[in-house]
């Protein structure tokens, strides 16, 4: 092997290849004597290393080039011996092929002329670090050395520098690391207390993935509360179909419906769910502002509080019709814009005599789904407001158990650009909620468009296939620790992989999601079945 120094091209012939890499495989390298490090040759069976490259050229702290030896894929994990710490991991974030094949040489092939063409394999791969005496991840100071054998990373190794647990108390099962069969489990305290985000566009399984986590969560009878504008979630029970992969997961089907309760405000069209009702004698006049889109709470508020207490003198229950009355009948100059917006909420049906207990809605261990199916947008804004007001307030005060808040097409509940009914109360549990044990799960398909405020609380984040810049960017500046290459690697990340940091997990790692054990609702819908031989 030869390094030429002006174009630093590795000139390499198959018989120098060989003399050259059993060279370092056997510690002779001119440069520095015997090592006392494990050879491939020496270690034999299920612990041997396998040789996939030789380092060359200028070696940084940070980075490196290797001459691949053995096929070695992007993102793979590697290892590599320091003379002062021992064994290093590195991750391959680019690959290049590099040939002698000139425009002149393409000339002559279209003449018919043979040409020899040489070819090699370049990685580059940055340096992730190694493990001190404290256990402390640490990146080494001084640069490895130029002829020293690469080896494809031990799952033992990359299970010790990167930090990943397997099967713990509180592990959520998540999928295996991509590239080797190794559990990468979130630590379930952790994305409770400081949130978490999925992120991916249209179609990249965001929804499935999320259905993944959430079925991990009752398998650890957390409090769970799913806010589900699509009515996705109510098939998560029943059993699931798992399709045979090329990987095995080791999950089963299953279904979940012993561990789900289900609301919704229109039950004609979900008949499984009970009905999600509110009633108006527990609510004061500020609470039942905040149901409508009124914007000058203050101009109203003194005029709807006269109107209720004069209610509630003679009348134990009443409805939004009686409320409606009074108001008429006062006749007071401003009252209009006000009845028009009660008359809107009387539309809804979402209040009655009898409303839904937060006992009811809330019930420690299970998941409760609120299938919003079938409301129109602006009302769900309306009961998202309300119930997320609800649960902060109520787990403040310890009413209800430490929970998780589901949030589906977050974009629409708490927007980046504008204002809508719930917005506030999102920002308040992302920067708040932690302390109370009220944890936030955030799901979009545009990063871009969700209130930075809240996406920024989010420590755990779970990143799918995403090609739009704008949401690129928004990822980018969210997520530490993103290695070179990694940013680009979102836009080809093949459906059911993702992008992992946080959670217990000390860098980001590309995961495959495990399959869903109970049924996934959010399947497109196809508009010409296919045909099948």
């Amino acid at each position: 092997m030869h390094l030429n120094e002006t174009t630093d091209q590795v000139d390499l012939s198959t018989a120098d290849t060989e003399e050259e890499f059993s060279g370092a495989d056997s510690g002779e390298h001119p440069q520095h004597p015997a090592k006392s490090h494990p050879r491939a040759s020496q270690i034999g069976g299920k612990n041997a290393l396998e040789p996939v490259g030789v380092i060359y050229g200028n070696v940084g702290t940070l980075r490196f080039s290797i001459l691949i030896t053995a096929p070695l894929e992007k993102m793979e994990f590697v290892q590599v011996h320091h003379k002062i710490h021992g064994f290093v991991l590195g991750q391959v974030s680019e690959i290049e092929r590099r040939t002698n094949l000139t425009t002149d040489g393409v000339k002559s092939m279209k003449r018919g002329t043979p040409v020899e063409i040489e070819e090699k394999e370049i990685a580059t791969v940055s340096i992730v670090g190694y493990r001190d005496d404290r256990s402390l991840l640490q990146a080494p100071r001084t640069p490895l050395s130029a002829g020293e054998v690469v080896y494809r990373a031990k799952e033992e190794l990359i299970k010790d520098i990167v930090g990943i647990k397997e099967r713990t108390d509180a592990g959520a099962y998540i999928g295996l690391l991509a590239g080797h069969d190794v559990r990468v489990e979130l630590d379930i305290n952790l994305i409770v207390q400081k949130h978490v985000c999925i992120l991916s566009k249209t179609g990249g399984g965001k929804s499935y993935c999320s259905g993944a986590l959430v079925e991990e969560l009752m398998k650890h009878g957390v409090t769970v509360c799913v806010l589900d504008p699509h009515g996705e979630y109510s098939t998560m029970r029943k059993k699931g179909t798992i399709k045979k992969t090329h990987r095995e997961f080791g999950v089963k089907p299953r279904g979940y419906n012993d561990k789900i309760v289900e609301f919704a405000t229109d039950t004609n069209l979900n008949k499984h769910a009970h009905p999600l009702k509110f009633t108006l004698h527990n609510l004061d006049a500020r609470e039942i502002l905040g149901l409508t889109n009124t914007k000058n709470v203050r101009s109203y508020l003194t005029m709807l509080r006269r109107a209720i207490d004069a209610l509630r003198e003679t009348k134990e229950n009443f409805s939004i019709t009686d409320v409606i009355a009074v108001l008429e009948a006062n006749n007071e100059q401003s009252s209009g814009a006000l009845i028009t917006e009660l008359e809107y909420l009387n539309e809804i049906e979402v209040f009655a005599e009898q409303g839904t207990k937060i006992d009811e809605l809330i019930q420690k261990g299970k998941t409760t789904i609120i299938n919003l199916r079938g409301t129109p947008p602006d009302m769900q804004e309306l009961i998202v407001n309300r119930i997320g007001n609800a649960l902060f307030e109520l787990r403040k005060v310890g009413k209800i158990p430490p929970m998780m808040l589901v949030v589906e097409e977050a974009h629409n509940f708490c927007p980046q650009q504008g204002q809508v009914a719930c917005s506030k109360v999102f920002r308040t549990i992302a920067s708040e909620g932690r302390k109370f044990g009220l944890g936030l799960l955030i799901i979009s398909q545009r990063p871009a468009k969700v209130d930075k405020n809240v996406l920024s609380q989010c420590n755990t984040q779970i990143i799918l296939k995403v090609n739009n810049p704008n949401d690129l960017k928004a990822i980018a500046a969210s997520i530490e620790g993103l290695t070179d290459g990694m940013e680009e690697e979102i836009q080809r990340l093949p459906i059911g992989t993702a992008i992992i940091t946080g959670g217990g997990v000390s860098m980001p790692l590309f995961v495959d999601i495990r399959p869903r054990e109970s049924q996934h609702g959010g399947e497109s819908i196809e508009i010409i079945p296919s045909r099948r031989m």
